[in-house]
């Protein structure tokens, strides 16, 4: 059954999250500060598809499918009729709530809004819409590149009814997706292993243990991971991962505290490879 679906932010994990909708055959609208951002967003993901065609993840009807069903919204009031919305703006609780307040006034009663935020508590950022909107909010955390890593953590808040958990993970899976319900706690479940697991790899490269190249390896070879933290870091930008680890520094203590060597290099401006330089440089596009 088709779902009409809102997406806020056109952003890399935002257009992509458009897009497994879009694919799965909902009707898909996708916004961001201005049309063409969002217009812009689109094209980027017939890069994606095509790509993905050559590599044997879609086929043409998929390209066919997913563009057809996905459009560019000139504001938020064109949301007025969507049964859901995904919010993927920046990780930041102002930003993300004056997004809210304004779905609550746009939306429909039953509508359902969804945050992908990755670290901050839902039953917080609930807050910003009225009583009778908590029941309908949730998180879903998804994991980049959308379209194809298979995990979205659904996080309920306070309020948030068990019919609403059911129907938001029931068309996560209709996306192809695998959803795990988890505990609204500040940094979910995997966000709290993988910085445990960030801080460490940063804590050995301060200690003289090793250079950032050879735990990356050590972690590839040795434990099967696809990248190493390292690799990782600068692909999701060391200020998000500093960003992360402060948030889980103020609600879990001294288990999470950024080392001294990440707050460096995000000062200095080696944030990854966008910036063309993290923990190791980049060649930058032309």
């Amino acid at each position: 059954m088709t779902t009409r679906i809102g997406v806020v932010g056109a952003g890399m994990m935002g257009s992509e999250i458009a897009l497994i909708f879009a694919l799965a055959g909902n009707d898909v609208l996708l916004t961001d500060q201005n049309v063409e951002a969002a217009r812009a967003a689109i094209g980027r993901l017939e890069g994606v598809l095509d790509r993905g065609i050559g590599r044997g993840l879609f086929s043409e009807t998929d390209k066919g499918r997913a563009l057809g069903h996905l459009r560019a919204a000139e504001s938020l009031e064109a949301f007025a009729d969507r049964e859901l919305v995904v919010e993927a703006v920046f990780e930041d609780q102002e930003i993300k709530q004056a997004v809210f307040r304004r779905l609550d006034g746009i939306l429909g009663a039953e509508a359902i809004i969804a945050s992908n935020t990755s670290t901050i508590p839902i039953s917080t950022l609930a807050s910003a819409v009225s009583t009778g909107r908590q029941t309908r909010f949730l998180g879903t955390h998804f994991f980049s590149p959308v379209h194809r890593m298979k995990l979205v953590e659904v996080i309920p808040g306070f309020d948030t009814t068990d019919e609403v958990i059911t129907r938001v993970m029931d068309l996560c899976r209709d996306a192809g997706k695998e959803p795990i319900r988890v505990k609204d706690v500040p940094g979910f479940a995997v966000n709290r292993v993988l910085h445990a697991f960030l801080i460490e790899a940063v804590k050995l490269v301060e200690e003289g243990v090793a250079t950032p190249e050879d735990i990356d390896k050590a972690c590839r070879l040795g434990l099967g991971h696809p990248m190493g933290p390292f690799e990782l870091m600068d692909v999701v930008t060391n200020s998000l991962s500093l960003q992360a680890q402060e948030i889980m520094h103020d609600a879990y203590g001294e288990r999470f505290r950024p080392a001294s060597l990440l707050k460096q290099k995000v000062a200095a401006g080696h944030v990854g490879r966008k910036a063309g330089r993290g923990w190791k440089m980049y060649a930058q596009k032309s």
